[in-house]
């Protein structure tokens, strides 16, 4: 098939993209888009399906949302919407958004959720993330040694706006005491100079180092010691937590049902729950460079199973079952 996403997001144009591809399908990104970008795709590509995702320049405006529904709809075309940004954004972007876009299918990142757009008469299935192997995968390089690392954005707005916002939680067990100990942890991402209300404790400047360019995370990934993976919710996993194994890691996440059920702690990765736990784990885990050999190379086996590529084959089975499109 031939697949067209409207995208210019890195962190997902890389993803679920590359993933068609290396199921065989032929895929084209859009790129920045303006009003005539998309019929001349269309036109030239001639695609089976059109793919828009989560919150992005590409869809971030009511305009241009409209847009994309005219030009999509008038072509007759499946328009297929990945909602990423659910639960947290679900009432306030999502919805509005499968409003005036129109999509003909939904996938959500929350299962819990399926059953509410179908509801609301939106046609809807389960789509979790994953990783792609091209991007996320183990390396040899030495650039980087760093003994704790954290690559994400810090969000303290949006912290600071919804205070039972499960990532709080995540952050004051497995960041926080770490901080106050002034055990460094060295953080790639934007604002956490800004963390200080929202942690109760100020993070070193010197410890801040800002953007890291989406294909060059892998690399802090595979070679810090510890990779600290903070959750957004106990009922799904981030999309760094596949990336973060993908890539060799060394993951120290929060114990949650969802990670409890994707992997198992110990043997894949290693959970905290508590402030004591996390400065036990890392006092452990930090001296004994053997055992966090062996949890890394199985955490990248476990996560095999968890590829682009299989999402993608997910996405077609599921789309034909749906009757939105036929197999060849």
């Amino acid at each position: 098939m031939r697949i067209l996403f409207i995208d210019s997001n890195e962190l997902l144009m890389y993803g679920l993209a590359n993933g068609f591809r290396e199921a065989g399908h032929e895929v084209r990104v859009s790129g920045k888009i303006n009003e005539k970008t998309i019929p001349s795709l269309i036109s030239s590509f001639q695609p089976h399906l059109i793919f828009t995702e989560g919150w992005g320049e590409e869809n971030d405006a009511p305009w241009k949302q409209e847009l994309i529904c005219k030009q999509v709809k008038d072509s007759g075309i499946p328009h297929i919407y990945w909602a990423v940004e659910d639960p947290h954004f679900t009432l306030n972007f999502t919805l509005p958004l499968i409003a005036r876009m129109k999509p003909d299918f939904v996938f959500t990142l929350s299962s819990s959720l399926v059953d509410f757009y179908k509801k609301l008469n939106i046609r809807a299935a389960h789509l979790d993330f994953g990783y792609e192997p091209s991007i996320h995968h183990p390396t040899s390089v030495t650039q980087y040694d760093y003994s704790i690392a954290v690559v994400a954005n810090a969000y303290p707005k949006v912290l600071t706006e919804s205070p039972e916002h499960f990532r709080n939680n995540s952050l004051h067990a497995l960041i926080k005491p770490l901080v106050k100990k002034n055990i460094r942890i060295d953080f790639w991402g934007q604002h956490w100079d800004k963390m200080g209300e929202v942690l109760g404790v100020d993070i070193p400047q010197n410890w801040i180092h800002g953007y890291l360019p989406y294909k060059d995370a892998y690399k802090v990934y595979n070679e810090a010691k510890i990779i600290i993976g903070p959750q957004n919710y106990k009922s799904q996993v981030t999309q760094r937590t596949y990336e973060i194994l993908g890539s060799g890691g060394f993951l120290l996440t929060s114990d949650t049902p969802a990670v409890r059920e994707l992997f198992k702690p110990g043997k894949d990765l290693i959970v905290s729950s508590s402030k004591e736990e996390t400065l036990r784990l890392v006092d452990y885990y930090l001296n004994h460079p053997e055992e966090r050999t062996k949890i890394s190379l199985q955490g990248h086996k476990s996560v095999s199973k968890h590829s682009y590529r299989k999402r993608a084959k997910q996405v077609i089975q599921t789309l034909f079952d749906e009757g939105i499109i036929e197999m060849e």
